[in-house]
């Protein structure tokens, strides 16, 4: 578990950074560029649909762990919109409240089942 903890840390500050000159070069609006990537048919878009699968899915995952409560679709909201730059800090977060156990981390504590 300490393992995954460093490489969601480490691949975290890669992005971060990666993002940080990105956004510094190219500016912020990254929807346009996005969607007409997808749009165009290419490499490009087929990566970015590909990824969008995988945003609403991370979206979908942290809302269903939270029951779908109210902060539970607000954090599926952030995942969808955060990225991996959310969801890093948010399993280490989970990982570390869940004591290294898995099933907690995966299916939210309230979901687990208490053995007797």
């Amino acid at each position: 578990m300490n393992a995954l903890r460093l490489l969601l840390v480490v691949l975290w500050l890669v992005l971060a950074v990666h993002t940080g000159i990105v956004g510094l070069r190219h500016g912020w609006n990254l929807l346009p560029v996005f969607f007409r990537d997808i749009a165009a048919f290419g490499w490009p878009g087929q990566f970015d649909l590909d990824f969008l699968c995988f945003l609403v899915l991370s979206g979908l995952w942290t809302s269903w762990r939270h029951r779908f409560t109210a902060g539970g679709l607000g954090l599926g909201v952030a995942a969808f919109f955060g990225g991996f730059l959310f969801l890093a800090p948010y399993l280490l977060v989970a990982s570390l409240r869940a004591r290294g156990d898995v099933a907690t981390v995966l299916l939210g504590p309230s979901r687990v089942p208490t053995t007797a």
